[in-house]
């Protein structure tokens, strides 16, 4: 071949080669471009997207990923459970709940705890590929302004900084620290701004800018910019009136925090609501074409069935309302996480793929959720150094209460492979020669019909059966044990079987280990009616969405049996009461016989709110509430445990010492044993905060935790618990407090103290940093927590802590101009053992900037208010932009500190009313009430997407200088854009 057709050939050969492998190291023969691990992503993600035909790449967007048999590709799905464990696919070690792990304040450990939980999944994931897949959705990062919330216990904390702090440990465990590959995919759930259970799909959370930007994002941003998780799940709610599987921010807020490609996943059937229950778009077409242009990647929906989201996509495309470019964009995310995993990549290139099933339940993730569950266990109270418990002076322990001789799962929990209950960890602990008993506390009843004159009967065995009033006597096989869970609900086991009463069609069987299901059907009222009589009400609450029409009471059929049957408590069957065993008799009479009680009191995690159920107080149940009571009484030296979720309100002030757990998987017992009996001095911290009364409490769809005084950030009243309290058998003393005198803008806030353990017990201390900003242009939060540090001291010993924070770090979302500001002012700078208990203060000075005057010479918008009355946010289109609605007369906006300059004669809005006649707002100077400047007419529109424009005249004389200006509006239905004034 000649010199001229050698060059020739290659110059052809190298034109087809694709754009992006020239300049590419060279392969093996025969591998495809997207194989080669030794090509950078990019290129590999680009060779695999565009070899997809447009049908494969559409059934990607599915959370059951087919395979693609023609190019080796295997099935993948999006989603495996991974709160506090891996959930739902079989035994599996379980830690301590979400708000448990928040409690140790212990990043760390968290990090140990994800890790353990990614080799699980890892091993789950070699015995079935297919179904048990590597993205995991955990961790949760919402925060716990609302006790009340149903999934607190899914949450960390109340608190941005401990939210993300605690979530980026969890998330980087799950990772793996290898800096190629994935040992699994973290999602964070659930963005934004979500809290509410009771018809969650449709409650918008009316979020202020600097609520956003100052509490909702700072929980998500910092794990997505460490590179701690792979992408997040849109939450179910709507976010000011717009749904957030079809929020911008998705795109242009979230994937903006992050260096790598983010797989954004909707939650279950969260697309489908938008022309579902939200009814946001008409069709399911136009739904998952605004999701997709919106940012969302994963749609999960239709359980494993794929088939209608790929024809409302492909429908969409055919309707020009997505392009093919639309679709690469989502299998970009999507195949990116598949890629960082090592799907692609040669057998025995990821260091993970060696993890097999025998990681499951393994000695040392039983270790390490032992001290899981004893780091996150908070001393609240400790009177007279009643704990710890010196075991040669309690070998006789009474364990009291409901949770005494129980270990409860939740609905994210997996499957305990063994349970040790407080009973059994305290029997262990002591060991022989010791004497521990338990009484639950409860009263076991007998029902007596009073149509018929029988007993009602539970069957005996283990499988159970119907329930029937057909006893002429009460004796075991009547009787049935009630627990009180609070919210006026009780469980009733069957003391002939020991099984929880549940239905089965209309009948009530017993035939259940515990309450459990998504609906949970275990649940029922005693109701006492006129006569003295009670009837029976079923609150299973599948009643949500009515099974059975109207009829929840219960009734007694012509055979005797019980069944749901009666719409009314008039129309019930009536039944007498008698008390067989009364459980407050019972626990008195343990109580005085022991050295010690010990009560363990509490939430039941299926009964007491969840998922898709909110609370509807936090008070511990009233029964519960009597045997702690009783026993106090009894026994005066009486540790009482309160097990659960969530902050509880009520009164254990008769005990001696009390200790707060949440529900904390399989080593509770053993933990608690540790700590009661100092092997292990207690240390951690609350996670958030313990109201007095549910009656200090804003309204729960209240998402200003600025206006509404959530969190220890805004609530002024004084806590039961502050957030970070918890005591611990050491004593600590600070002294020394060092920080910088002056702080730029762009520097540093360096903080240190001298810490020391004065007594003869090893403990550890949790030291935290507050900062309190002294003056401000707006209002400021009483304090923030800014750093915080877990540290072990043995006796006697002394250590100094620092801190570094940057300025940055103390800045505010300034509406003013959109941006982030630290202003100039002093800083209160607070070091202690809570946010109440403060044992070292000093002031440094920060030099900032001075807010100018608002300058609504420019068009602003009207969501970036100061402060309003009564008003909520509105979405001013479907894709973006935000406006102020749902306006009653009386509501009012203000922009406070704004320029009029020599004089402004014009206000001009953006407005629109969807109800008829016209509508009025009174600008007004000073306050509400204040001089009126002028009058904004606003006509009727088509909808309230339907923006016109309207001006008022201003009245010159009082529009000078530097005034706070209010729009009052005196007519419902208006809702404004923005607003200028000239």
């Amino acid at each position: 071949m000649s010199y001229r057709r050698r060059v020739g050939s290659a110059l052809v050969a190298l034109l087809l080669v694709p754009a992006f492998l020239v300049g590419q190291p060279a392969r093996a023969e025969g591998v495809l471009p997207f194989r080669d691990p030794e090509l950078p992503l990019a290129t590999r993600l680009g060779d695999l997207t565009g070899r997809l035909t447009l049908d494969e790449k559409v059934s990607l967007l599915h959370q059951y990923q087919p395979a693609i048999p023609r190019l080796g590709i295997a099935s993948f799905k999006t989603g495996t459970e991974a709160l506090h464990g891996v959930a739902w696919l079989g035994k599996a070690t379980v830690f301590p709940q979400a708000v448990g792990l928040g409690s140790t304040w212990d990043p760390g450990l968290i990090k140990r705890v994800g890790a353990a939980v990614g080799d699980e999944a890892r091993g789950f994931n070699k015995l079935d590929p297919a179904k048990n897949g590597l993205n995991l959705w955990a961790p949760v990062v919402n925060q716990l302004r609302d006790p009340r919330w149903g999934r607190n216990e899914e949450g960390y904390a109340e608190d941005p900084l401990l939210t993300s702090e605690i979530a980026t440990a969890y998330g980087r465990g799950l990772q793996g620290d290898d800096p190629r590959y994935l040992k699994t995919a973290p999602t964070l759930k659930h963005f934004a701004a979500y809290n509410v259970e009771a018809d969650r799909s449709r409650v918008s959370a009316s979020v202020p800018p600097r609520v956003l930007h100052e509490y909702e994002y700072k929980a998500f941003q910092p794990a997505l910019t460490a590179r701690a998780a792979t992408g997040v799940m849109a939450s179910y709610n709507l976010v000011n009136g717009r749904p957030t599987h079809v929020s911008p921010e998705l795109n242009e807020t979230v994937r903006s925090w992050s260096a790598d490609e983010l797989m954004i996943v909707g939650d279950a059937s969260g697309a489908g609501n938008i022309s579902g229950s939200q009814k946001y778009y008409p069709t399911p077409v136009e739904a998952n074409a605004a999701a997709i242009k919106a940012g969302l990647d994963s749609f999960t929906e239709n359980d494993a069935n794929g088939g209608p989201t790929v024809a409302a996509v492909k429908q969409a495309l055919a309707q020009g309302l997505l392009t093919e470019a639309d679709i690469d964009n989502a299998v970009r995310h999507l195949l990116s996480v598949r890629f960082r995993l090592g799907e692609f990549d040669p057998a025995g290139r990821n260091p993970y793929e060696k993890i097999g099933p025998d990681t499951i339940d393994n000695p040392a993730h039983r270790a390490l959720a032992r001290e899981a569950a004893r780091k996150q266990m908070v001393l609240l109270e400790n009177k007279n150094q009643a704990l710890p418990l010196k075991p040669a002076r309690t070998k006789n322990v009474a364990v009291i209460g409901q949770l005494a001789d129980s270990i409860y799962e939740d609905w994210y929990s997996g499957t305990m492979p063994y349970r040790i209950t407080p009973r059994a960890g305290i029997a262990e602990r002591l060991g022989a020669g010791s004497t521990v008993t338990a009484t639950e506390g409860v009263d076991r009843i007998a029902l007596r019909s009073v149509a018929n004159g029988k007993y009602v009967t539970a069957p005996a065995g283990a499988a159970g059966g119907a329930l029937a009033a057909d006893a002429d006597t009460a004796g075991s096989a009547q009787g049935l044990d009630v627990f009180d869970w609070g919210g006026d609900t009780l469980a009733l086991r069957a003391a002939a079987n020991g099984k929880y009463v549940s239905r089965s069609g209309s009948e009530l069987v017993n035939n259940q280990d515990k309450p459990n299901g998504w609906f949970v059907q275990q649940q029922f009222r005693l109701v006492k009616v006129a006569n003295g009589n009670y009837v029976l009400h079923y609150r299973g609450n599948e009643i949500k969405e009515p099974w059975n029409g109207p009829n929840q009471y219960i009734v007694v059929q012509p055979d005797g049996k019980l069944a749901i049957g009666a719409a009314t408590p008039d129309t019930a069957a009536q039944f007498t009461r008698e008390v067989l065993v009364s459980g407050t008799a019972a626990a008195v009479e343990a109580a005085k016989k022991a050295d010690t009680a010990v009560v363990v009191v509490g939430s039941n995690p299926f009964v007491n709110g969840r998922e898709d159920d909110d609370r509807q107080d936090t008070a511990l149940a009233a029964g519960q509430q009597a045997i702690v009571k009783a026993v106090t009484a009894a026994n005066p030296r009486t540790v009482v445990v309160l097990e659960s979720s969530y902050p509880l309100t009520g009164d254990w002030s008769g005990a001696k010492a009390v200790l707060w757990t949440s529900h904390a998987g399989q080593e509770t017992g053993r933990a608690l044993a540790d700590v009661l009996y100092g092997d292990y001095a207690p240390s951690g911290r609350l996670p958030q905060t313990w109201y007095r009364t549910d009656e200090e409490l804003p309204d729960p769809l209240d998402f200003d935790v600025i206006k509404a005084g959530w969190t220890y950030q805004y609530h002024r009243p004084r806590a039961l618990y502050p957030f970070g309290h918890g005591l611990t058998y050491g004593k600590f003393r600070y002294d020394g407090l060092q920080a910088s005198p002056v702080v730029a803008a762009n520097g540093r806030l360096k903080v240190s103290v001298d810490v020391t353990n004065t007594s003869r017990t090893a403990s550890e201390e949790v030291v935290q940093l507050y900062t309190a900003q002294r003056t401000s242009r707006v209002a400021q939060p009483i304090k923030t927590l800014r750093g915080f540090q877990r540290l072990t001291f043995a006796p006697g010993q002394r250590r100094t802590v620092s801190f570094d924070v940057k300025a940055s770090d103390l800045a505010f979302w300034d509406v003013t101009r959109n941006k982030w500001t630290v202003e100039s002012a002093l800083q209160g700078v607070q070091v202690g053992s809570s946010s109440a208990d403060i044992r070292a203060r000093t002031t440094v000075l920060v030099r900032g900037e001075v807010i100018p005057p608002r300058d609504l010479s420019r068009r602003t918008a009207a969501s970036d208010f100061d402060d309003y009355s009564g008003v909520e946010f509105i979405d001013a289109a479907k894709v973006r932009g935000d406006a102020v609605g749902k306006i009653a007369a009386g509501d009012w906006i203000a922009f406070h500190d704004v320029q009029l300059n020599r004089g402004a004669t014009r206000l001009e809005a953006t407005v629109s009313r969807s109800a008829a006649g016209t509508a009025k707002a009174e600008i007004r100077l000073g306050s509400p009430t204040g001089p009126l400047a002028g009058t904004l007419t606003v006509p009727a529109t088509a909808d309230h997407y339907s923006w016109t424009t309207t001006t008022a005249q201003l009245d010159r004389r009082l529009t000078r200088g530097v005034r706070d200006v209010y729009l009052v509006f005196t007519d419902a239905g208006t809702n404004i854009r923005d607003l200028t004034i000239t």
